[in-house]
């Protein structure tokens, strides 16, 4: 396994490739007919932007609006999630209970991840009426899916001694449920988890660019469309990537949290 300094130094050689590779994009944009601050701006200017005072849209700047727009956005896709999650490890649960669950239930699953959020959002807009509980329920479907197939997979992990082990101590079914399966599935739950968040944020942001209220995917339309400065949408973008990795932090840092193994790791 790698030391923390050797993750550290490939994470700095990641970013300074990146911030490398970004540069010379703007400068060859620079060259061109386009207008670069339209296209690819340097990163210097997308700073500059951010620290700006400079009203860009209804009184605010820029940092202002992306700020104001991600509140709403972030607070409906953690609702979604909490709501994904949250089915997704029942009907973990309830396909370990029933073989015949998961032989019914688990191909229709697949098949619903499949369809693309763009072509499944405007369905359930269409059924729902709401923008707001729109993207609460495109979060909750994209983040049941990976939640439930982890969670799923922790069940089936349980190694056939420690079954032997309960049957032997005349355990009750539920027991078994509760001191071996559920503890085995945390870890296959938490990854679920960080990959489920960052996709919750993402359907968040996509279904907000169907209906102008003021989320992150209605601020990025229309600095896009020149409604307000294009800096907003290099903000947005670059926030949102910021708030998809920190989700998965976060989420490791709640298994570490919650997991005894976790912490003695």
């Amino acid at each position: 396994m790698k030391s923390k300094k050797e993750k550290m130094l490939s994470t700095l050689l990641w970013i300074v490739f990146l911030v490398i590779a970004w540069e010379v994009g703007a400068c060859i944009v620079a060259v061109t007919k386009r207008s670069p601050e339209n296209i690819l701006p340097h990163l210097y200017q997308i700073i500059a932007a951010a620290c700006s005072t400079k009203q860009v849209s209804a009184g605010m700047s820029a940092t202002m609006v992306v700020l104001t727009s991600a509140r709403a956005t972030i607070l409906r896709a953690l609702v979604g999630f909490a709501v994904g999650a949250s089915i997704g490890f029942l009907l973990a649960l309830i396909m370990k209970l029933s073989g015949f669950f998961e032989k019914m239930l688990f191909p229709y699953l697949m098949l619903i991840q499949l369809i693309p959020v763009l072509g499944l959002a405007p369905i359930i807009l269409s059924i729902t009426g709401d923008i707001n509980k729109s993207r609460i329920v495109i979060a909750a479907i994209l983040s049941f899916y990976p939640v439930a197939t982890n969670t799923l997979a922790g069940f089936h992990s349980v190694e056939k001694e420690k079954y032997d082990l309960m049957y032997i101590y005349a355990a009750p079914k539920w027991m078994i449920y509760l001191k071996v399966l559920i503890p085995s599935s945390i870890p296959y739950f938490f990854t679920g988890m960080k990959i489920a968040a960052p996709m919750a944020i993402t359907a968040s942001i996509l279904v907000d660019t169907l209906q102008g209220d003021g989320g992150m995917g209605c601020m990025l339309s229309q600095s896009l469309k020149h409604a307000m400065s294009i800096y907003v949408f290099w903000l947005i973008v670059i926030f949102s990537a910021f708030i998809g990795i920190f989700s998965s932090y976060l989420m490791n840092w709640i298994e570490k949290l919650v997991s005894p193994a976790k912490r003695v790791g």
